[in-house]
């Protein structure tokens, strides 16, 4: 009895030892991996699609988040600041970001939308700057891979051919998802191919897809929905026959479903575009979000 008692007592103190090197181990094995911050869901999935296990990915925006007037918290600031690099979109999205980065001392940035050709917005008071939701165009995709990969090689080259691996084999999943549904807009009358949605944000999707866009308002940002804005888009639907209407994920679907009603048109749904979802929702993955967003639109526009 008393040897079951020592073997027992000498078991539980092994066991206590073992969990104690392997949570060491694993602090220790954190702390060497790369640090990277981004400013929000859709940048970071596409990171770790990347990194693999290579490094920790965090987003300053959490899922669903509306991402152009985000408001960080001091919580934000204390995740960024030990970041070994942050990975931000640029072209005016984040329109936080500029004072956000200046409480931070000296961690690098990356922009992922280096080389990408913007489209202007053309109306409202963002008119003459960029759109930037250029995630949503097979070309962009791909840039924002290649500058991504580029970035994680410069500040880890140990993991640099993993990371070129990752890359090019994310890149054929982009592809696999978005060449195939683009093909579908082919039997889509060109008359009838109008992409109307309550923000502008799907330029580059309608630039892929050949597309007429129709939006209530440029940005999500400033005035939304006003009087003058749905009554613009209101004698636009009327004037060129169009028959169905978006609205995005991140802002109210209201504005959008008026205009479904004023019109007599149909309203096609949510699109995706500014914020993945929790990963139990319907987009958790930039994947997820091409493919629900491209097939939305052409099932909304067959369906008329």
């Amino acid at each position: 009895m008393k040897l079951h008692r020592t073997i027992t007592k000498y078991i539980k103190a092994s066991l206590f030892v073992f969990l104690s090197l392997t949570l060491l181990l694993s602090d220790v094995s954190r702390a060497e991996k790369l640090k990277v911050v981004t400013t929000f869901t859709i940048i970071a999935d596409i990171t770790k699609n990347i990194t693999g296990d290579l490094a920790i990915v965090e987003s300053i925006t959490k899922p669903g988040a509306e991402i152009h007037n985000y408001q960080p918290t001091p919580r934000d600031i204390i995740k960024a600041q030990d970041a070994d690099l942050i990975i931000h979109n640029g072209m005016g999205l984040e329109l936080w970001f500029d004072q956000f980065y200046d409480s931070l001392d000296e961690v690098p940035i990356v922009l992922a939308t280096k080389g990408i050709e913007p489209i202007g917005i053309s109306t409202g008071p963002y008119n003459g700057k960029p759109n930037p939701h250029a995630w949503m165009a097979m070309d962009s995709a791909r840039a924002y891979v290649k500058n991504i990969t580029e970035a994680l090689i410069e500040y880890d080259e140990s993991n640099s051919k993993q990371y070129q691996e990752n890359a090019e084999n994310y890149i054929l999943k982009i592809e696999g998802v978005l060449l195939p549904l683009s093909k579908k807009i082919d039997i889509i009358n060109p008359k009838e191919r109008w992409l109307v949605t309550s923000e502008g944000a799907f330029s580059y999707l309608a630039r892929d897809l050949g597309l007429n866009e129709l939006f209530i308002w440029p940005i999500n940002a400033d005035q939304q929905g006003s009087p003058k804005q749905v009554k613009n888009v209101i004698d636009s639907i009327n004037k060129n026959g169009i028959k169905v209407i978006f609205s995005e994920s991140t802002i109210s679907p209201k504005p959008a479903q008026q205009i479904a009603r004023e019109t007599n048109i149909s309203y096609g749904g949510i699109l995706y575009v500014d914020s993945l979802t929790e990963l139990d929702g319907p987009v958790p993955t930039y994947l997820d979000l091409l493919a629900i967003t491209y097939s939305t639109v052409i099932k909304g526009l067959t369906a008329q």
